[in-house]
């Protein structure tokens, strides 16, 4: 998944290649977007480079390349999530209050354990023992496996589209890949959003956001509890 501005970068490089033949300059990119620094333009090639929508060229000059396009912009549905996931995104308000309805299978939604907050920042709490309920869409719930929604704290996500407030949507795993955004708990205590690297016998849980630092933690602290397959956009 894209946030705006990765999208909109993306979209204008590669109408600016389809159209010239080489790719816009950073100066370019810059005024397009609207922003203040190159060095946002820098982060952004970044991470569409990590999610492999873009490549650099070494040694030669505004060399990128436009490897693939999301399918907002006219590229092929993809059958694997380069970044680990790929999760369904619903634009609009997130449920508020515990839903009980009986009609709710027949039209399409399920309900969902709300297991509290979970921190896309400095870990806050643990996640809830005895949670509320909330109605999503049942798109997003897969078939198979135990789901559960949180409420996201903290913008240590923003560059992988997860905002303060959204509502993640997660498959509950002990297990994950390189590159799932996952739920983790660390050191049996506390919880935190983050993508999660096995090296070795450590484990990064990397931040998406140049503000915060990744933790190498071993192995042994940290417990996954799920991984990211929706959220809830929350405006």
């Amino acid at each position: 998944m894209l946030t705006k501005k990765q999208l909109d970068l993306l979209d204008f490089i590669n109408k600016r290649v389809t159209r010239d033949g080489v790719p816009p300059s950073f100066d370019e990119m810059k005024d397009a977007l609207d922003l203040r620094s190159k060095s946002g333009i820098h982060r952004l090639i970044t991470a569409l480079e990590d999610r492999g929508f873009i490549r650099r060229l070494p040694h030669r000059a505004r060399a990128l390349e436009v490897i693939k396009l999301p399918e907002s912009l006219g590229g092929a549905p993809s059958t694997s999530a380069t970044s680990g996931f790929s999760p369904k995104v619903i634009e609009g308000d997130k449920p508020n209050s515990p839903v009980q309805s009986n009609a709710m299978a027949a039209s399409g939604i399920s309900e969902l354990p709300l297991l509290g907050r979970i921190a896309a920042g400095v870990p806050i709490e643990s996640i809830a023992d005895n949670p509320l309920h909330v109605a999503v869409p049942g798109m997003m719930v897969s078939s198979g496996g135990r789901h559960f929604a949180l409420e996201v704290k903290g913008d240590s996500m923003i560059n992988a589209g997860i905002n303060d407030g959204d509502m993640v949507i997660i498959r509950e795993s002990s297990s994950a890949d390189n590159g799932d955004i996952v739920v983790a708990q660390i050191e049996g205590y506390e919880a935190t959003l983050k993508r999660y690297r096995r090296r070795d016998d450590m484990v990064v849980l990397e931040a998406a956001n140049p503000a915060y630092d990744s933790r190498v933690l071993p192995v042994g602290d940290v417990a996954v509890q799920g991984r990211l397959v929706g959220l809830l956009r929350n405006y």
